[in-house]
This record gives C-alpha cells, structure tokens and sequence, in this order.
C-alpha cells in the first residue's frame, strides 16, 4: 500500500514467543477462608504422602528452578498467617505448603514483540566491526500480562545480527523490601496527584528527609491512631502506599546472560503489565553511561509513564514519571542533554508528537508541539519508535504512523541537533509497512519499534510482528539522512 523511495532490507533472523520460559509466581486462589482451607487439608496428609509429594516435585522442577526451595519459603510466607499453629508445622510441610501456593507462568507463550536495541556495555572482546548490542522486548503470557525480558547479541561487519542463545532459565528480578524514598520528591508527587491534605502532611511531618517504607507504614499508623481511623484519611493513605509500592528497586541476580532476567509486574499500578519499554544508552555531561527505560504501566483502566534506570545491571531502580506532561504512552528521552536540560519525546493529546524538556528527569512540565499527523499512513496518530539517535546531520526520530484500517507503520524524521523543536526533514512515505506475511498476529496489520541503533552506515530496526514476534530491518544512514535533508 505504501512505499518509501529508501531501500529497507528485511532480514532472515527472527525471535519467537517460546512458551518453555517460565517464572514461578504466587498462586492465591480465592479469599482467606478459602486459603485455610487449602492449607489445613495439606496439613492433614501423612508425613510419607508429604516426603513423597516433595520428593516428586524436587524431581520436576527443581532443573528448572534450582532456588524452588526459596521460592516455596518465600510463597509460604505470604500465607503463614492464615496457620492456626505455625509453631506445629515443620520444615518439610511448610516448604509443602509453599508449593501449593505457587504456579508457573509462562512469560512469552502468546507474544515476544516491540523491541528495543542499545549497544551493550561491553564491547572489548569483539571482532573488528562488530557490536554487541543488548535488547529489551515486551513478553505476554496468559491473561495479557506483558513484562520485559532481554536478549543479547552481535552485528558483524557484514551487518549480520546473530541473536545469543536463550538460557534455559528464567528469574524474576526481586524487589528489594525496604528501599529509601527521598521525602522532597514522595511530596510533590502527592501534590501532582491531588492528595496531599492535612492528614497526609502529618504523616510527612514524622518522617525524615528520607524514609523507609517500613517507617512510612508506621507513620501512617501513628496518624491513622490519632486520627481514630477517621473514614477520611483511608483513601488518602491508599494513595501514599500504592505511590510508594509504584517506586521501587531491584536486585539483580548474579548472572551473565542477560536472557535469565525478568521484570514482570510488581506495583498495582503494573498489575495488568509493563509495556513498550523504550531503551536508551544514556552520557552525562561527566560521560558516565546508564541506560534508561520509558515504559508504560496498565492496571487495567488507567496508563501511567514509568522509568527504568541502571548502571551495569547490578540494580534497577524503577520510578513514576510525574508532571502534568507525564501522560500517555509512548515516551521516549533523548540519549544526552542538551542546552544543559533533559529531553523527551512523547504524545500527550493522543494524536501527535511532542518535544518535552525538564531540568529533572522524573518530572515534565513544559512541552512543545512538533509533528502532527500530515500524511495519509498516519491520518490517525502519529508517535516515536524510540529515542531519538544522534547523527551529524540531526536527531534521527523513528516514527510511527496509524492508518486506514488500523494498520501501523515505521516512518522516519530529523531534527536539529542544536534546537530539537525545529523538524528538518519528514519521510513522506514509511520505510516499514506491514507486508503480507507480516499481517497477521495478536493485533494483525501491525508493525511497530521501540528503539533502533546506528551500526556501520546502516540503521538498525528491531521490530515487532503484529504483537506476536520480532525480526529487524536494515537501512542505509547516508541515504536516509539525503533524503531526510533534501540531499543528493
């Protein structure tokens, strides 16, 4: 339907969903009373059916979760409350009882799509030419629970993209309990939430310049206590829990292969998944490098912009985005600053492209219009597919367009290095349109990017298949970049 005069080669490689990739999770089927009863009917089994009953699950899970014995403590821990008497029950029923309260939840059986592409940290021990990249896709599993889980691999200097193989495992990330919160910032996010009140304020007063989220608990406590649980102060205290829940850490494990990682939903605000993250190898102005990620968090009603941040993938630190401009899905920060400010991308009206700035980069209060929907393929919407990619000719900006029929696809656009707002260039046509094998998946007629790279001349994009898979597609930089400028 549509054709763009830039050549794009499409390439043989090609990720799948693989519904062997599985993650343990809390099973809780039904209300307290009937988790009770779940539990006192295994505490009438005789202690041979227990060994028994261990001894076989050892023998099928155990390969796959070499930790199962910390996963059914921790899962036993969330309902050892509901033990009449804990003190009665034994190492071998209570790892028992966890077992029961855990399920596999295979993380990318229906869908492994909307990648993103950064060049890894490491890149030391490769061949002249090459890049080692890293990739974060969106996995969906049963119930359309979307999370992020990674790939790695190498461009040669042929442009040949070898994705590494996928281990046979697969971790959760932990959250870490008990993290710091900086009092200035927890503030003014409950002022931008509209729940900042005189109760509220009390609970703040009896905290430090940071706190805890245990000493928060308490706070809120000693308040509620004073208070006399006054029916007014409930919603309030919601809010302040689910934002402290909403900013957390995480550990991540000791392991090399970045494939073993997982991060599926933690917050309420995530309950429904995590969605489209959008990767970004970040220099500040010292040159130090962390990776940032835009994603969006679904709790089935409403959206909300979430920041992933880490330097070397030894923590995580996961944060809302606030400001009256944090909105929408779709963001995406620029790789460095520029004029001394940060720089994001998003889509706050639903239909068009803005350019956001901010002096801090968890709140985005000024923005700007630079593209609205123009040509036929993006009638409907237009947004980014990524952060922007710095070139000596401008901001390289991966688009996409929404048209007739529903149908997605990848355009392209350039902007001045020096003043972002001013677009130079916009491709008329896209570089990436559904083809016919292509057509069809969990949302058919779709294709769709979270983020490219630059290797060797050639532009590299990731992209997913109609929500179902992912492959990528080679352009040419130089011939882009003339015909986004107007050049020869």
């Amino acid at each position: 339907m549509y054709r763009s005069s830039v050549k794009v080669e499409r390439v043989s490689e090609r990720l799948d969903p693989e519904s062997r990739r599985v993650i343990p999770r809390f099973f809780g089927p039904g209300d307290e009373q009937r988790l009770r009863g779940i539990i006192e009917r295994i505490l009438t089994l005789d202690d041979s059916t227990v060994a028994n009953l261990l001894s076989g699950l050892k023998r099928s899970f155990q390969k796959k979760h070499p930790e199962l014995a910390a996963i059914a403590k921790r899962n036993y821990s969330a309902v050892k409350h509901l033990v009449a008497n804990e003190d009665g029950v034994d190492e071998e029923r209570r790892f028992l009882i966890g077992t029961y309260f855990t399920m596999e939840y295979a993380i990318e059986s229906a869908a492994l799509f909307n990648p993103s592409m950064v060049p890894a940290i490491e890149q030391d021990r490769q061949a002249e030419g090459s890049t080692r990249f890293l990739m974060s896709l969106r996995a969906t599993g049963e119930g359309h629970i979307s999370s992020v889980v990674f790939r790695r691999g190498v461009i040669d200097r042929h442009n040949r993209i070898r994705i590494e193989p996928v281990s046979q495992y697969s971790h959760q990330l932990q959250v870490i309990e008990n993290r710091q919160f900086e009092k200035k910032i927890y503030r003014k996010k409950l002022v931008e939430m509209h729940v900042l009140e005189p109760s509220t304020d009390e609970v703040l007063n009896r905290l430090g310049e940071t706190f805890t989220f245990d000493e928060l608990n308490l706070a809120i406590n000693a308040v509620r206590n004073s208070l006399g649980c006054a029916p007014s102060f409930c919603q309030p205290v919601e809010n302040m829990l689910a934002l402290a829940r909403a900013n957390y850490d995480l550990q991540m494990p000791d392991l090399d292969d970045p494939s073993e990682f997982v991060i599926f939903p933690h917050s309420d605000r995530e309950s429904h998944g995590i969605e489209d993250m959008r990767m970004v190898r970040y220099r500040s102005e010292d040159g130090e490098i962390c990776y940032y990620g835009v994603y969006t968090a679904y709790d089935g009603v409403n959206i909300m912009p979430q920041l992933l941040e880490t330097t070397g993938f030894q923590t995580v630190r996961i944060r809302t985005l606030g400001g009256r401009y944090a909105l929408n899905k779709g963001m995406a920060l620029f790789p460095r600053k520029v004029d001394g400010r940060y720089l994001m991308l998003g889509r706050i009206d639903e239909e068009s492209l803005f350019l956001l700035r901010s002096d801090d980069v968890l709140f985005w209060n000024e923005a700007k219009l630079l593209m609205k929907p123009r040509f036929s393929w993006e009638i409907i919407q237009i947004g980014n597919c990524g952060s922007p990619i710095e070139t000596e000719a401008g901001w390289l900006v991966l688009t996409h367009g929404v048209g007739p029929m529903r149908q997605y696809s990848i355009g392209a656009a350039l902007l001045d290095r020096d003043d972002p707002s001013r677009v130079i260039g916009r491709l008329p046509e896209p570089l990436l349109a559904p083809v016919e094998d292509e057509r069809f998946g969990y949302v058919p007629n779709v294709v769709y990017s979270c983020g490219g790279m630059i290797h060797n001349d050639k532009l590299v994009i990731p992209y997913g298949i109609s929500d179902r898979s992912t492959t990528f597609a080679l352009v040419s930089l130089p011939e882009l970049l003339a015909e986004l400028t107007g050049g020869d």
